[in-house]
């Protein structure tokens, strides 16, 4: 089955053919540097992270480009707030994405611009909109005239009058008209400035994603990503602003992934219901983010809740533990794995369903299945079935990877959930292994009354016991399949 993938531009699935035969070039607009990132920012980057992975996966030669702003309103704002120079905050705040972002398993791009990188280039593209009668000055400002460029309005399948109506649009009595947007803007007393033909000042937002992409990837490229949110007026401006220079199309294929909601109210600062990611990962393993957004469509909104999570929580957990007993049924052995067509089937499933514009969440339902029947063979205890069982375990594996998930030990990964399952029911590891030892002693007792007492309670505790060849062992009982 060919990929075809959902073209924001078009409304549309489409057959995805890159410009170049083997080759894509994808571009994905990154953070503003002026704070810590939250989880809403944790799924713009799983998602574009998963798409990367699949096109490498289907063999594509993939340049990734994602940027960083670091200069805007917002950076010194924050300057001027924790009293350290504007460049610093960019450090700061770009040193604290990477962490959440290797966090969370998400793979370095090919190349990571900076916007003030790229200063000389967007002075450029000003000179050459003004030059073409796209751009006019006022006071020292350069701003894009929208009603310049014919097709504006296409990406967000907006007319100028909804436009007017229904956008959140700068009020500047400068401007020709509402909609048109800063190119260049003149700097205060104070403020960071770099000189200009048409005036020191420094670049408007949409002017720099228009820049790095068409720098590092060329003109057109295959690929542009972003959230929903970014669709108008950011990527309409970009898109307008390119092709009025450059006068050919600028993206092949837009794709934007849906809002995150939080108890289903749309996260947003202005109301104080962001979450960290840094938070998040205090609590709980970062895949269980990624397994959350992963199991709805990327086009879709998503809701955050304690279930929610808790819920992806358990599901992660039990893919570990498919894994862990895996590899146990092939300890001390040599094992030659041997073909397990079921394995083959899901397999192929699952490309079917990325294929079909990257549908994580069926994608996942066919390694769940697997995941199934890799434990029905091991609770067979069947010799015979251990080359089938490490058969499908590698598939499992392989799918699992493609979509970032099961890069843990699985071991630190249980003991990690054992301590998150008791701090929430106010106990800890020492307790269990008392009790667990209470119960040895009532064993060698004869006192199985007590014994079988023990390990109800605990079972009621959501602890279960396993007596096995090595001693008693004790597992979250929300994650034995």
């Amino acid at each position: 089955m060919a990929l075809k993938v959902y073209n924001t531009v078009s409304g549309k699935k489409e057959d995805f053919k890159p410009l170049e035969e083997g080759k894509v070039k994808f571009y994905v607009c990154g953070v503003t540097v002026y704070d810590h990132c939250h989880i809403g920012h944790a799924r713009s980057g799983i998602v574009f992270d998963t798409i990367y992975r699949y096109l490498k996966t289907k063999g594509y030669d993939v340049t990734f480009v994602k940027n960083f702003t670091d200069i805007d309103d917002k950076i010194i704002r924050k300057s001027l707030a924790e009293n350290i120079p504007w460049q610093e905050v960019g450090e700061k705040y770009i040193k604290s994405y990477y962490e959440d972002m290797d966090a969370l398993n998400i793979l370095r791009p090919t190349h990571a611009p900076r916007a003030t990188e790229h200063i000389g280039e967007m002075i450029e593209l000003v000179n050459t909109l003004l030059k073409k009668g796209h751009g006019y000055i006022v006071d020292g400002d350069v701003y894009f005239s929208v009603d310049s460029f014919r097709g504006y309005g296409q990406l967000s399948k907006r007319s100028l009058d909804d436009m007017m109506a229904g956008a959140r649009v700068e009020v500047d009595e400068k401007k020709k008209n509402p909609l048109d947007f800063a190119l260049w803007k003149s700097s205060k007393e104070g403020e960071p400035s770099w000189d200009a033909p048409f005036g020191n000042g420094r670049p408007g937002w949409h002017l720099e994603c228009s820049v790095m992409s068409t720098k590092y990837l060329g003109n057109p490229f295959d690929i542009h990503g972003g959230g929903k949110d970014l669709v108008f007026p950011h990527h309409e401006n970009e898109r307008a602003q390119t092709e009025a220079a450059t006068g050919i199309k600028f993206v092949n294929y837009w794709i934007h992934n849906g809002f995150v909601n939080i108890d289903r109210e749309k996260m947003s600062k202005s109301i104080g219901n962001t979450l960290l990611i840094k938070d998040f990962i205090k609590d709980y393993h970062p895949e269980v983010l990624r397994l959350f957004f992963l199991s709805t469509h990327y086009r879709s909104p998503i809701d955050y809740s304690e279930k929610s999570i808790e819920d992806a929580n358990n599901v992660l957990h039990r893919l570990y533990y498919t894994q862990e007993r895996a590899l146990e049924t092939q300890k001390g052995k040599t094992v030659n794995p041997a073909r397990y067509p079921e394995a083959d089937e899901l397999q192929n499933k699952f490309y079917e369903a990325m294929d079909d514009d990257f549908n994580t969440a069926l994608a996942l339902s066919y390694i769940f299945e697997l995941s199934k029947n890799i434990n029905k063979m091991v609770d067979d205890k069947d010799e015979g079935l251990i080359p089938l069982i490490a058969y499908a375990n590698a598939v499992f594996l392989s799918l699992s990877d493609t979509l970032g998930l099961l890069k843990d030990d699985p071991g630190a990964l249980e003991a990690r959930e054992k301590v998150h399952h008791l701090s929430r029911i106010g106990l800890d590891v020492s307790f269990v292994e008392n009790t667990i030892n209470e119960r040895i002693e009532a064993r060698k007792n004869k006192d199985y009354r007590k014994s079988d007492e023990i390990r109800a309670m605990l079972l009621e505790k959501g602890i279960l016991l396993l007596d096995t060849p090595k001693g008693t062992e004790w597992r979250i009982k929300h994650i034995v399949p």
